[in-house]
């Protein structure tokens, strides 16, 4: 049976530009972006969007050139990502939790030619981790710091936005224009179990599709206020999030940091009505001290997943926040980020036992008797057209006949909802980010120390998994575990730091020479 969404997305505007053109024209005088005082309408929005762009063509991009960016959620983010789109080029967003190695493998692979950096967040200076490994970044022309002071060789974002003003509105659309919904907007990177990202490639037509539907399904309305806590530089922060709100002329209100007492206070004083997040922020945010004292009534929509949901979280929910609509939703960025989701008015068990059913137009499949786990196949309009300049990789996952091979094992019901029960290649879910042992275990093995290593994923009350670590030291070494998980908090993003360190003799083996790492998973 076919379900009630709106018209497809992608028919009506086409690409990016064109979304953003049409909801400053619709939404004019609407609330776009509220960020602490500053209020930006939807009008206002399509201005500094154009301004970006203007300023994108001025320094040389061209359609199909990679712009990256690398800072927190912020206004700034939504206009320099959306100009560098509305000017043709695909966008990059880099993990601000990644280090300057990290980030520049991402923008090596993609030879991204421009790049819009934060200054400093969390204390974390991102120009001078960029500095260390720059040489190793040929393509990179030009990079512009989102802030009002630049070290000499970087532009500050005021002085990259005033080189645009000799580009006028005319050109900014002719080159908008000129961009087909067929051509990639934007390549989300992942990792794999070799370790090495890849990054999928999503074209404008298959984001807009996408996000008509999730934002219809979820029932995301003119007059909400959404506070965006899912980072930019993942596909539901920015997809589930911006490109969202631009199709319904929602509110964002961006949020830089997960915290806890800060999503309390915006809750407040931003009336926030939609709130979006992974099954840990919101189990912080119901056993928060200050919870029960703090007015959340205009709370009325929370989407999660990521991670197994216990119905007790979906009751409280509901009973002790009043939220009228919690769902569970399934995807990975191979699929646009969007492959499955409870429906409004599905009971609490099936949005707390269940990622929903598959969303319209699109096939999911386990390979397996019914009601038994099997890998979960998907086909549909929202599947990448493959990883960036990599067929090998493109090939082990996407078959002949057009299904994806997802990597998950899951369990479909007679209603078709799926249940993800394990992940074939080992990966476990940290507060929501996305952990793979074997990039962790490369990273970790840069340790002096350590002769080897295996990482498994482990239950923890409040992030759902984190990492323990498996090590063997090499001979003569003295190193602890305290040692080596601050090591690693120097050298890779935190949400891969194992919390745990056991040290062993040796790593057990099957014939084969690979690890048994069932072995630890049963200890």
């Amino acid at each position: 049976m076919r379900e009630d969404v709106d018209a497809r997305a992608d028919l009506r505007y086409g690409t990016l530009p064109g979304l953003v053109r049409a909801a400053a024209r619709r939404y004019g005088p609407r609330e776009a972006v509220a960020e602490g005082r500053t209020r930006v309408s939807y009008a206002e929005l399509g201005e500094r969007v154009e301004r970006a762009a203007a300023a994108c063509i001025a320094s040389g991009i061209t359609p199909g050139d990679r712009v990256a960016v690398w800072a927190p959620n912020t206004l700034d983010w939504i206009v320099s990502a959306l100009g560098a789109v509305t000017a043709g080029a695909v966008l990059v967003p880099v993990n601000t939790r990644f280090k300057g190695t990290e980030a520049a493998h991402v923008l090596h692979l993609t030879r991204t030619r421009l790049l819009f950096i934060t200054g400093t967040f969390l204390g974390t200076s991102y120009v001078a981790a960029l500095r260390r490994v720059r040489s190793q970044l040929p393509c990179l022309e030009q990079v512009v710091v989102l802030s009002d002071s630049a070290p000499e060789g970087y532009r500050t974002w005021k002085e990259f936005l005033a080189d645009g003003d000799r580009v006028t509105a005319e050109e900014v659309w002719r080159r908008a224009a000129s961009v087909p919904s067929t051509a990639p907007s934007d390549i989300i990177f992942t990792s794999g179990t070799t370790g090495h990202p890849k990054g999928a490639v999503i074209t404008h037509a298959q984001t807009l599709r996408c996000y008509g539907v999730w934002s219809a399904l979820a029932g995301l309305r003119e007059d909400d206020r959404y506070l965006i806590v899912n980072p930019f530089f993942h596909t539901f922060g920015y997809k589930a999030g911006i490109v969202a709100c631009l199709l319904r002329g929602t509110a964002m209100v961006p949020q830089p940091v997960s915290s806890v007492d800060t999503v309390l206070a915006n809750l407040t004083a931003e009336r926030i009505s939609v709130l979006p997040g992974p099954p840990a922020l919101l189990q912080s945010l119901l056993d928060h001290p200050a919870c029960s004292a703090q007015d959340m009534s205009a709370l009325r929509l929370m989407v999660t997943g990521a991670a197994t949901v216990p119905l007790e979280l979906v009751e409280r929910l509901r009973t002790e926040l009043g939220v009228g609509t919690v769902l569970t939703a399934y995807g990975l960025s191979e699929a646009s980020g969007l492959v499955t989701m409870c429906r409004r008015g599905d009971a609490p068990e099936t949005v707390a036992m269940t990622s929903g059913r598959a969303i319209p137009d699109t096939e999911v499949r386990v390979l397996a008797a019914p009601d038994e786990p099997g890998e979960v196949l998907v086909r549909g309009h929202h599947v990448m057209r493959g990883y960036f300049e990599d067929p090998e990789e493109t090939a082990k996952v996407l078959d002949a006949q057009g299904w994806l091979h997802t990597g998950d094992i899951g369990v479909l019901d007679a209603a078709g909802n799926l249940r993800i029960t394990d992940r074939v290649k080992d990966m476990f879910i940290v507060g929501g980010f996305n952990a793979y042992p074997a990039e962790i275990e490369q990273l970790l093995c840069g340790h002096p120390d350590l002769a080897e290593v295996a990482v498994i994923g482990i239950p923890d009350r409040r992030l759902g998994e984190v990492g323990r670590a498996y090590a063997v030291r090499r001979p003569g070494s003295s190193l602890t575990a305290d040692d080596l998980i601050a090591w690693a908090r120097r050298e890779m993003a935190n949400y891969k730091v194992p919390r745990e360190v056991v040290f062993v003799p040796e790593l057990p083996r099957n014939a084969g020479g690979k690890v048994l790492k069932s072995t630890f998973r049963c200890a």
